[in-house]
C-alpha cells in the first residue's frame, strides 16, 4: 500500500509563514557547522566560474554564508516560494549581486521560482558543476520521491560536477517520521541508486552531509 504524502504543518508561500521559519532556523544547533562544510567542499573545486544551483534555498542563509567566503561563483538560488526569495534578495543585497548583476565578491545571484517536485523543474538549466541542498529534499513530503529528484539532479549535472545534500535523517538518533525522512542508509541509497559515488561528509544532530559524484567520475 502506497502511505499517503506528509503534510506540512506551514505554508512557505505566505509571507507570514515565511518570516516565522527565517526567524527560528538559524537557532537550531549545528547549522554553521553543516554551512561550513559546504563551504570547504565547494572551495576545493579548484574552478573558475563555478556555476551552482541551490534547492530549496529558502530565504538565502546557506547562500549568504558562501558568498561572504567565496569569489568568483554564479548561483542560482531555486524556490517554489516568493516570498522566501524576497527574503533571500534581501539578506544577500549587501554581500553580492542580485539578478546577474555582478557584486562586490565577483560573484553573480540568480532566483529561479521553481518547485523541485514538478516533473519539468529542470528544464532551462544547463552547465552546473554544483548542486547544493540543505534540509530540504524532505519538502518532497514523502522519501519515495527522493530517488526520482536525485535521477534529475544527476542529468544536470556536468560529468565532474558534485552534488551536496543535506537533511534530517529517521533512526535511533534522528527524527522519528520514517515517512517523510529518509535513514542515513536510506539516503546512501537513494543516491547510490541514482547514479552517484557517494561520501559521508558530516553527521550531526540527527543530520547528515553527503558528497555525490556522478559514476562516470572516480573518487
Amino acid at each position: 500500500m502506497i502511505q499517503p504524502d506528509v503534510p506540512s504543518p506551514i505554508d512557505l508561500r505566505d509571507m507570514k509563514d515565511a518570516r516565522e521559519w527565517e526567524k527560528t532556523a538559524m537557532l537550531r544547533p549545528f547549522r554553521e557547522d553543516f554551512f561550513a562544510a559546504f563551504t570547504t567542499e565547494i572551495s576545493a573545486i579548484s574552478k573558475p566560474g563555478l556555476n551552482i544551483l541551490e534547492l530549496g534555498s529558502g530565504p538565502g542563509f546557506l547562500a549568504q554564508y558562501i558568498l561572504s567566503r567565496i569569489n568568483d561563483i554564479n548561483l542560482t538560488l531555486l524556490d517554489f516560494s516568493e516570498p522566501m526569495h524576497e527574503l533571500a534578495r534581501d539578506r544577500l543585497s549587501g554581500v553580492s549581486g542580485v539578478s546577474g548583476v555582478s557584486g562586490v565578491s565577483g560573484n553573480n545571484v540568480h532566483y529561479l521560482l521553481r518547485s523541485f517536485k514538478e516533473d519539468d523543474w529542470t528544464g532551462g538549466i544547463h552547465n552546473i558543476d554544483v548542486v547544493i541542498t540543505n534540509q530540504a529534499v524532505h519538502e518532497l513530503r514523502h522519501k519515495r520521491y527522493a530517488s526520482k529528484l536525485f535521477l534529475q539532479v544527476h542529468e544536470l549535472l556536468k560529468p565532474d560536477g558534485a552534488l551536496l545534500f543535506c537533511d534530517h535523517y529517521s533512526g535511533d538518533d534522528g527524527l522519528s517520521n520514517d515517512q517523510l525522512f529518509m535513514s542515513r542508509s536510506e539516503q546512501r541509497e537513494a543516491l547510490e541508486f541514482s547514479g552517484f559515488h557517494v561520501t559521508e561528509i558530516l553527521v550531526k544532530g540527527g543530520r547528515a552531509l553527503y558528497r555525490a559524484l556522478p559514476i562516470t567520475r572516480q573518487p
